[in-house]
């Protein structure tokens, strides 16, 4: 069943400024490990779960995110799941692809938990994400979603994504 349409993003990683890596006290952006996984798996599945966007294939939807999580989680990945803490609990989450060759880079790109929101850890985590995939030796990055998505309509635009229709129906988080 295909949702809507959907938008890739691709970005110059060679363009990107530098971002101000400064968050709030309490707040850090990490790598996730295996002890994280229920946690970072109940993060992005509710930023699916949550979104009325995605209710008519919400069970597609927790398919293509176990099997992202579980490769992100292997122990010869060549993918990051990046975790964001507010002390110990885990707020929002990010898969990145470090290969080269991946049809999407950001697999799903930023999930934050419903009550941290509109905080701009969205923009944090992305910023995370982007510098992540560029220090990892990337000249460019792809993110998909879809049209109504928020990250579509206000975060990947933020940082200079080159938006173009993409006719495949891969998910990604809102």
């Amino acid at each position: 069943m295909k949702l809507s349409n959907w938008i890739r993003f691709s970005w110059d990683l060679t363009k990107l400024p530098q971002f101000d890596a400064a968050l709030p006290e309490h707040y850090e952006i990490g790598a996730a490990t295996a002890e994280d996984e229920k946690e970072l798996r109940k993060v992005i599945s509710s930023a699916f779960v949550l979104d009325p966007a995605w209710n008519p294939a919400t069970q597609e939807v927790m398919e293509t995110i176990d099997a992202w999580l579980d490769g992100a989680l292997a122990a010869e990945s060549k993918c990051t799941c990046l975790a964001l803490r507010h002390g110990s609990r885990i707020i929002g989450a990010a898969v990145v692809s470090h290969n080269a060759a991946a049809e999407v880079h950001l697999s799903p790109g930023p999930c934050i938990s419903v009550e941290y929101r509109n905080r701009g850890f969205g923009t944090r985590l992305l910023e995370h994400s982007l510098t992540r995939l560029r220090e990892g030796g990337l000249s460019e990055a792809i993110g998909i979603a879809i049209e109504s998505a928020p990250v579509t309509k206000f975060l990947y635009p933020k940082f200079n994504g080159t938006p173009s229709p993409h006719d495949s129906t891969p998910l990604l988080a809102a």
